[in-house]
């Protein structure tokens, strides 16, 4: 008999969601207050071209990240609309900008709608979790007539799937329970099912494979 799929309370959803995009923005912003206390410091006039240095740095990775995380985990707007494919992957582009990823992508479409869009990045975001050393990301967005075929691969040295991610993408709840990094993939499975899409995972050796199945029309209500 399967596990019934774990309902979390709308708080702990959104304080564990809080918890992930804070996060994501300690590092950029921990920088910047480093290189502000060198600015502010008379003592230290011989570094503080390096501290601009990282301001720029510091200040354009937090901007890059809130960017894609207002789209991944939220929404600039409540009404429908389509996302562009190149604003897309600019948001991606600059997200993980420097980082040990080389991203291909392999679509025709112009754009999607909003739903999918997010749906896009939070697979993103966990297949790139999947090849902590690096490698190749391969993202593909393609129509399939009634739906659209999302297919992230991601290949490099020690590729793997954590169980967890697994669970909580299905709905289940990790052995040791949620905290920021698993609840990232359980917001991903919500998306599949308030889609009505279905989303299959696969590691071959050191190749890992996102595939999900989005119909159209529970894209353009849930969008």
């Amino acid at each position: 008999m399967s596990e019934t799929l774990i309902k979390l309370t709308p708080s702990d959803l959104a304080a564990l969601m809080c918890g992930r995009i804070c996060h994501d923005l300690v590092s950029p912003i921990g920088a910047l207050g480093t290189a502000l206390e060198v600015l502010n410091d008379p003592e230290n006039v011989d570094m503080h071209e390096d501290a601009m240095d990282l301001v720029r740095l510091s200040a354009g990775q937090a901007s890059h990240k809130l960017k894609f995380l207002r789209l991944a985990f939220g929404a600039s707007t409540s009404s429908p609309g389509v996302v562009g494919m190149d604003e897309i992957k600019r948001l991606v582009s600059d997200m993980y900008e420097g980082g040990k990823a080389n991203i291909i992508w392999n679509t025709s479409l112009e754009g999607i709608e909003k739903a999918q869009a997010r749906l896009v990045l939070n697979l993103i975001m966990i297949a790139i979790q999947s090849i902590p050393r690096g490698g190749d990301l391969t993202i593909s967005v393609t129509n399939r007539g009634e739906a659209n075929l999302v297919t992230v691969t991601a290949e490099g040295p020690k590729a793997r799937i954590y169980d967890a991610f697994t669970r909580a993408l299905s709905g289940k709840s990790p052995e040791d329970g949620f905290d920021g990094r698993t609840i990232q993939p359980f917001y991903t499975g919500m998306l599949i099912r308030e889609l009505k899409g279905r989303i299959d995972s696969n590691i071959d050796g050191e190749l890992v494979t996102f595939t999900a199945i989005l119909p159209l029309k529970a894209a353009q209500t849930a969008a």
